[in-house]
């Protein structure tokens, strides 16, 4: 079944250079420390849909992959950034990856959750890649920025895609990206899933 919405089923990326720039404007809970982590997990309860997006430091070297590096929950307003080579995985955050009541909405997920899984093994329920929930409204082309052009109606910036995640301290930049990108995949969701409600009344 094919939903209504004014969605292109492939975008350019001349189309998207045509767009606005946006990035995440909430706020942003740092989490590098177990301090930090006890002090700002708990304002995660009560959401019932995050974005979701991890990540890593890329290898150049055939055969070798690194460990997650980052993990991005967002919602409209806040993204909490929690950096996974500090602090581990706490068995509140994989429970949380476990929570039925709450929807994580990403792209390609399938990989992030296989190197969450590494680090503390959880079953990930009620996860939602959105390369498969576009296809109900006849989106083809489903990679993150061209879903964001297409639904969204903006561009995103994806130049630090590749940067060093387990550096020291993550740069402005690479902390506005992060959050970013998880904030589009909540946003992407809450509007595909607002369609979906209403076709459903």
């Amino acid at each position: 079944m094919k939903f209504e919405g004014n969605y292109k089923i492939n975008i350019s990326k001349e189309e998207i250079d045509l767009l606005p720039r946006r990035k995440f404007e909430g706020d942003i809970y740092y989490i590098d420390s177990f301090d930090a982590y006890n002090e700002f997990f708990p304002l995660i309860n009560g959401n019932r849909t995050l974005g979701f997006d991890t990540e890593t430091k890329p290898s150049f070297k055939k055969g070798v992959t690194n460990e997650v590096s980052l993990l991005q929950l967002c919602n409209s307003e806040n993204c909490f950034l929690f950096r996974l080579n500090k602090i581990g995985m706490p068995e509140s955050l994989a429970s949380l990856l476990s929570n039925q009541s709450i929807a994580k909405a990403g792209v390609a997920i399938r990989d992030d959750i296989s190197g969450l899984q590494r680090l503390r093994y959880f079953k990930p329920v009620n996860f939602i890649d959105l390369q498969s929930f576009v296809k109900d409204f006849g989106i083809e082309d489903n990679g993150l920025k061209k879903l964001v052009a297409n639904i969204l109606g903006f561009q995103i910036s994806k130049r630090q895609q590749t940067s060093n995640w387990e550096q020291e301290e993550l740069s402005p930049a690479q902390i506005e990206y992060a959050a970013t990108d998880a904030w589009v995949c909540y946003e992407i969701y809450n509007s595909l899933n607002n369609i979906l409600k209403n076709n459903w009344k």
